[in-house]
């Protein structure tokens, strides 16, 4: 997509909106590439409309954008969001202290793969509407127009939509508390700190799994002993910043030269700590949309 030129306030309207729309998009689609995807074309058809007929440029647009993401989840074109295991995942990172995107602050710790996972099981109009009108507020007489519904309908599909949501939830247990599992996260790097191995223990799942994303490929461990005897890994690998990964608590550091030296991330049940990914490649990072060092 072109930059937006200083004299092209259709362009620069346009930009002003773009972080909305690819978060909409993403929402709905579960992949950053379907999202950008989806933008690109928004940005196609603008071009070749008059903009003089258009009133509400952000209502334009995200209807433009709805409809379009509709399209390709009725289609099933989209590509699912990479798993933690693969070697160039499609993270959201945000650092824990600093403002998060718009998405991200609608729905707080439960914006990660968790609860693409759990839109997943709403039909395309329900997961648009929901989307839409819970996560931005857009009202049901504008949904509506994008799905040829009236406003009354499109709310009952909000409705349906968010009690499948709620009752999925129920299920999701790591999604649920943020707060509980960072305070995991923080008991498991301190004991990895001071190589204190029976607390290590007390935090870790009996089957977890630690992949370390090396050079030379990735390096799994299985077994909450083995991990901790590994766990000194995870701690040099930790000292940085704690950052929010698809909503799983991570950390991220930096070198001095500030190019990112590594990202952990971790998956956390019930109080414990059942998956941990290392990143430590830096041609895999450097491919990654990481946040400037704090």
């Amino acid at each position: 997509m072109p930059e937006a030129h200083p004299t092209d306030p259709i362009a620069d309207a346009f930009q002003s909106h773009r972080d909305r729309l690819r978060g909409v998009a993403y929402r709905v689609l579960g992949s950053h590439a379907d999202a950008e995807d989806v933008v690109q074309e928004a940005w196609l058809r603008l071009s070749r409309q008059d903009a003089g007929t258009i009133d509400n440029l952000g209502g334009w647009l995200t209807t433009v954008v709805g409809r379009i993401s509709l399209d390709v989840l009725r289609s099933g074109r989209t590509r699912p969001e990479v798993a933690l295991d693969d070697r160039l995942p499609e993270f959201t990172v945000t650092l824990d202290d600093a403002p998060a995107p718009e998405e991200l602050v609608a729905l707080g710790d439960s914006v990660g793969l968790a609860l693409l996972t759990v839109l997943d099981s709403l039909r395309p109009d329900e997961r648009l509407a929901f989307v839409l009108h819970d996560v931005f507020a857009v009202p049901h007489g504008e949904i509506g127009t994008i799905l040829g519904k009236s406003a009354d309908a499109t709310k009952m599909l909000t409705s349906r939509a968010r009690k499948k949501v709620r009752q999925t939830q129920g299920d999701q247990r790591s999604v649920r508390d943020g707060r509980q599992q960072r305070a995991v996260v923080r008991a498991f790097l301190a004991a990895a700190g001071q190589g204190q191995f029976e607390q290590l223990l007390q935090v870790l799942h009996p089957e977890v799994k630690f992949t370390v994303h090396a050079p030379d490929g990735p390096f799994v461990t299985i077994g909450a002993t083995e991990v901790a005897s590994r766990a000194r890994i995870a701690g040099q690998a930790a000292r940085g910043h704690a950052v929010s990964v698809n909503g799983r608590p991570g950390v991220i550091s930096w070198n001095e030269d500030g190019r990112p030296l590594s990202l952990l991330v971790f998956g956390v049940t019930d109080g414990l700590i059942v998956e941990m990914s290392a990143f430590v490649d830096p041609a895999a990072l450097a491919l990654m949309d990481l946040p400037d060092p704090v």
